[in-house]
């Protein structure tokens, strides 16, 4: 910043002052002129449509259903047709921070997921369910583990389980062929 004293102020003729105020308006043209240049330089032009329309169908009543409403909706042998246990137990390294899937495994953060497809959902005996959990009376088929993944605390409100979710159909119907195939008795595939 420029400062100036203002006894050196009176020492100062019109001529120094006239040069500090075109210095500083130089300044100014030479960011307008940047500016201005820039844009003939990059110039992009505008479509006259969008390049996609988005269309948003009107919600007419909020959505309170269970889970196995929204089951219902999802072809689960189509989803489970996408799945790759391969791929699964790929996807699965992020639940092994917290979940056992070996068999004897013991519980870590997580309850151990050995045998889980088709087991009782909180059957566990020696975890400390959340209360959502325990009191969810439903077994683990592929329908409640492909919600549950999907987002556990909003299929399961009250869970302890903070994980943000598997978003990719293909990650979700992988991991639950790994959890099924990781059984003393695999569930038949839908």
């Amino acid at each position: 910043m420029l400062y100036v004293h203002y006894e050196n102020l009176e020492k100062m003729d019109s001529f120094e002052i006239n040069k500090i105020v075109a210095a500083v308006l130089m300044v100014a043209l030479i960011i307008i002129g940047i500016g201005k240049l820039s844009d003939v330089i990059f110039h992009v032009e505008k479509p006259e449509t969008p390049g996609y329309s988005v269309e948003v169908e009107s919600a007419t009543t909020v959505s309170t259903a269970s889970s196995s409403t929204t089951s219902d909706k999802i072809d689960i042998s189509a989803l489970m047709a996408i799945g790759d246990i391969a791929h699964g137990e790929k996807v699965f390294k992020k639940c092994a921070a917290c979940h056992s899937i070996v068999k004897g495994g013991k519980n870590a953060i997580g309850p151990a997921l050995y045998n889980v497809v088709g087991r009782k959902v909180g059957a566990i005996e020696d975890y400390k369910y959340s209360k959502a959990l325990a009191a969810y009376d439903k077994n683990w088929t592929f329908e409640e583990l492909n919600g549950f993944l999907i987002k556990p605390a909003k299929w399961i409100k009250g869970t302890k389980m903070a994980y943000a979710g598997l978003r990719k159909e293909k990650d979700r119907a992988s991991v639950i062929k790994y959890l099924n195939e990781n059984s003393d008795n695999p569930l038949q595939l839908p």
